[in-house]
């Protein structure tokens, strides 16, 4: 029956060992006789001296209990710190971590995926995604190499690739990979001129970038890898954009007057180039012309001099009236006169005489054409004779 039912032994049944105060009192247990019958017990395990309770006097049985019921809770706050030890002594790695542990803060080993266990406070665990890439952003002024200043926004990416390296050679990784993508950048930057850090100079800066800040973080043997740098697109502080505007515009202006007179150079040195030398094949034409026709006169008058030794009077004559021919050919009208004292004139209307033979030749066609043509000379020559014979007279 329990210890505090009617008609029961209240005195022996009281589980905190109490007597009742009072005879039938009813109330709840005394905590501070508790909390002293368990030092009562720690002591007696550890060789202490018992404390006595309020009253001067424990009984035997009593201080029994206290033993039992010492031994029994400390043995529940062994397990339960066991439980506690073991609870976090046993851990899981996934497939794509991994583990790194210290043993009396020394390396130890590197652990895979899969379950295991360390034993704290001897053994330090450091658990790090090795697969996951993570990013980190950056945005600063920059001075760029010919002393004007942009604002260059960039992403890094990067990956743990020696988790060993990571968590001893560096206090912190990643505060040491924020400095080192500040000192790559302002390197770059510094060293290339702006126009090619705002226009298509953007993609071979981010490969600069991302070689320098590699050859960093492998000379600080970070166990980090850099996948990828982009370099997003840069613009002027906000102080000086209206400024910077202007110097942007001033530039196109100057490139647009540069292609301008480019082009111009382009259409105007080919023409030049062109028409002189148009002008030395044209004088090498005259120049062969004019040397052929010397030879070919100096040739004619090394024969004609032949013949006329042989007869002169008949080449004289025949000089005479080529010449004749020669001019009336290029005139149009003739005018003949008749020997001194004389009024006789005779005109030969040329001009009027070849318009009608042209007219009549027309219909007649080529060969009409060219059988009037023929009968000028025709006409010249009765106006030549009839001239001589006149002479003659």
């Amino acid at each position: 029956m329990a210890w505090n039912e009617p008609g029961g032994n209240s005195n022996n049944q009281d589980p905190w060992g109490n007597k009742r105060r009072g005879g039938d009192r009813k109330g709840p247990p005394d905590l501070d006789e508790a909390f002293r019958k368990l030092q009562n017990s720690l002591n007696g395990m550890f060789g202490g001296k018992k404390r006595s309770g309020g009253g001067g006097d424990s009984s035997g049985g009593d201080s029994g209990s206290g033993k039992g019921m010492g031994f029994g809770m400390i043995a529940v706050f062994v397990a339960v710190l066991a439980a506690i030890w073991l609870y976090s002594a046993i851990y899981v790695v996934d497939e794509q971590e991994q583990a790194v542990v210290l043993r009396f803060g020394k390396y130890y080993e590197t652990v895979g995926p899969g379950l295991n266990i360390y034993f704290p406070p001897f053994d330090r665990k450091f658990q790090e995604n090795v697969t996951r890439e993570r990013a980190y952003s950056k945005q600063g002024q920059m001075l760029t190499e010919d002393e004007n200043i942009v604002e260059v926004p960039l992403t890094v990416q990067y990956k743990i690739t020696n988790l060993q390296d990571f968590v001893l050679n560096v206090d912190q990784p990643e505060i040491s990979l924020q400095h080192a993508t500040d000192s790559a950048l302002r390197h770059v930057v510094g060293s290339t001129a702006m126009d090619q850090v705002l226009t298509e100079g953007r993609e071979l800066m981010a490969s600069e970038i991302r070689e320098r800040l590699q050859r960093f973080l492998d000379t600080y043997k970070v166990g980090i890898t850099v996948t990828q740098v982009n370099v997003q697109s840069a613009a002027a502080p906000r102080e000086v954009q209206e400024a910077f505007d202007d110097v942007i515009r001033a530039r196109e202006d100057e490139q647009r007057e540069k292609n301008q007179a480019e082009a111009y150079a382009n259409g105007v040195i080919p023409e030049a180039r062109g028409q002189a030398q148009r002008l030395l094949e044209e004088a090498n034409g005259y120049r062969d012309e004019v040397v052929a026709r010397a030879q070919g006169e100096a040739q004619r008058f090394t024969k004609l001099v032949a013949e006329y030794r042989k007869a002169p009077e008949v080449t004289r004559e025949r000089l005479y009236l080529d010449t004749m021919q020669e001019v009336f050919s290029n005139t149009s009208k003739v005018l003949v006169t008749g020997e001194k004292g004389q009024n006789n004139l005779l005109y030969l209307p040329l001009d009027k005489m070849m318009e009608k033979q042209r007219s009549g030749s027309a219909a007649a066609g080529t060969s009409g054409s060219n059988a009037g043509q023929a009968d000028v000379p025709a006409s010249i020559d009765l106006g030549q004779r009839d001239l001589r014979s006149r002479e003659t007279r």
